[in-house]
């Protein structure tokens, strides 16, 4: 067994370096070899950061798009052999961002830091709604919601402890529906 098997994380995001001006070349050839080889099991979706660029000439506007990080193609995939073997062989590709040959997957920190993945947050509660918290310092303690943070992914809770009420500001997952209530 190899050491990139060992490495199997699951699905994660990995960067691989390309030369210049092969992005492009180099997702169309994924994608395909991704289709034709049934690998979406394994390679689940390949992106090239870019941005949308005003440029103006005096009366004119134009909007171009522009690649954020030239020479870089971000993988979604579960890191093995074969699907390491499949991304490293495409012609244009020099390799993984790691350490010598063991590629790096990113953090979710990263990865929220990039918007490479977008995931919205929906909460079954508005607020008002009696919650319960069922992670974290205050888990079991009970609520009221007081507001939402603008992305809702943060919420402050209203909690009712023996001595005073006091505002917490929690994580939405990190509660749930109170019906007991």
């Amino acid at each position: 067994m190899s050491d990139i098997n060992e490495m199997n994380l699951g699905p994660r995001w990995y960067v691989a370096h390309t030369y210049s001006g092969y992005e492009n070349k180099v997702k169309a050839n994924l994608e395909k070899i991704v289709e034709n080889r049934n690998l979406s099991h394994l390679i689940y979706d390949v992106r090239i950061p870019t941005e949308l660029v005003v440029e103006s000439d005096g009366d004119v506007e134009r909007e171009t798009e522009e690649k954020i990080f030239p020479s870089y193609v971000l993988i979604k995939m579960t890191m093995t052999d074969e699907s390491w073997h499949v991304v490293r062989n495409i012609r244009g590709v020099t390799g993984f961002v790691g350490p010598g040959s063991r590629p790096t997957p990113l953090t979710e920190e990263e990865v929220e830091a990039l918007a490479v993945e977008t995931r919205t947050v929906n909460v079954s509660f508005d607020v008002g709604s009696k919650v319960k918290i069922c992670a974290g310092l205050f888990e079991g303690y009970r609520g009221t919601v007081q507001e939402f943070s603008d992305d809702r992914k943060e919420v402050t809770v209203l909690v009712k402890t023996e001595r005073r009420d006091m505002p917490i500001r929690l994580e939405t997952k990190d509660i749930q529906a109170d019906n007991e209530l």
